[in-house]
Order: C-alpha cells, then sequence, then structure tokens
C-alpha cells in the first residue's frame, strides 16, 4: 500500500460578488469615456454568470455576447480576441463549431495571484473598444492582464 495520500479535491477560488459589481462599474465609466453603451457580463470561474448589467440603450443582443464572451475567456482562462488565430489552425477549428465559443474581443479571464478566478465579458463597442474597456476596468480593480 503507497504511503501517498490521495487528493480528493482542490481549492477553487472564485470572484466575489462585490468584485463584480464593481468591475461592471469600471466597465460603464471606461465605456462611457470611450464613447459606447455596453453589455457586461462576469462569471465564475467555472463560466457561471455571477453579475451583469446591460446599458438602458445597448441592443439586446450584446446580453448574450457578453456573457458569451465571458464563459469563453473563463473556460480556457485566455482573452477571446486569439480565438481567430486558434481557429485558423484546422486541429482546433471544429471548436468553432460550439455554441458558446466566442472569437470576438472584449472578453478576458479574472485573474488574481496567477489563478483564473471569473470571465469578463463585454459587448456594446467595436472589439477594440470592447477590449479597451475590459483592460482599463481590470487594471483599475487591479487584476492580472494577460501578455498580449
Amino acid at each position: 500500500m503507497s504511503s501517498d495520500i490521495l487528493q480528493k479535491s482542490t481549492p477553487a477560488s472564485s470572484i466575489s460578488q462585490a468584485a463584480a459589481g464593481a468591475l461592471i462599474a469600471a466597465v460603464h465609466a471606461a465605456a462611457a469615456r470611450i464613447g459606447f453603451t455596453a453589455a457586461v457580463a462576469v462569471t465564475d470561474h467555472g463560466g457561471h454568470l455571477k453579475a451583469f448589467d446591460r446599458a438602458d440603450d445597448a441592443p439586446f443582443l450584446t446580453a448574450e455576447v457578453a456573457l458569451d464572451k465571458a464563459w469563453t475567456a473563463a473556460a480556457f482562462h485566455t482573452p477571446t480576441h486569439g480565438w481567430n488565430d486558434y481557429l485558423a489552425n484546422p486541429k482546433i477549428a471544429p471548436l468553432g463549431g460550439h455554441p458558446r465559443l466566442m472569437a470576438v474581443g472584449g472578453g478576458y479571464p479574472i485573474t488574481e495571484s496567477g489563478r483564473c478566478v471569473g470571465g469578463l465579458g463585454i459587448s456594446g463597442g467595436s472589439y477594440e473598444q470592447d477590449r479597451q474597456a475590459a483592460e482599463e476596468a481590470l487594471a483599475a480593480l487591479g487584476f492580472e492582464l494577460p501578455a498580449r
């Protein structure tokens, strides 16, 4: 019999409700400064919705897009703007058929101390505006930004 002890679980860190709400407020402030209105979704580390808000005049489709961006970022621990390059690889391209995979800029993993604690998804501006608002909000709250 082995003297090793079987580790049956691992601790899972998740973004707090307070931090999720603060991220949404920071995104809306950045979006207003940049010049667009947005839907903002924050998921926990498992891609489950933690907090959400859609500006009054943001188109209704932005809600679903923001959530899918957050889910994609949390699921793969990578920003969504990288997925167009990934999907160009024929060995990865079949993932493009997943109904929730969103290969458009504006989704970022929420990373603290090197661990993904959630996903952030923004929709409403151009993909560059969504990315800029996400990066500003994450930096404002002290979350780590992934290398480009």
